[in-house]
């Protein structure tokens, strides 16, 4: 049985990445600026909830958030978390398989 994502997941995990690379960038301004900064819980909560490939990518282009190891490891765990939560509300024999 193959494989049968909606087409709407797609978008939100475009539209979370757009928002999160935004976000990573509005913070990286903040703090060159001096100026408040994004929660590191708010960064980590976007990534949980799709926005990780926009994170990644703005942690390699801006070089944001790479390099505090700490951030890094969390970061890690959301990735991991969205992933088996994907995994498991869409693989074709899974638990949860067919919205």
């Amino acid at each position: 049985m193959p494989w049968h994502v909606p087409r709407w997941v797609l978008g939100w995990y475009v539209i979370a990445s757009l928002v999160t690379y935004l976000v990573y960038r509005h913070d990286k301004q903040a703090a060159a600026a001096h100026a408040w900064r994004t929660p590191e819980s708010t960064l980590l909560l976007l990534g949980l909830c799709g926005g990780w490939p926009g994170a990644i990518v703005a942690q390699q282009r801006l070089r944001h958030k790479s390099s505090k190891q700490s951030f890094r490891c969390a970061f890690r765990i959301t990735v991991l978390i969205n992933a088996a939560l994907f995994l498991y509300l869409n693989a074709p024999h899974g638990l949860r398989a067919g919205w």
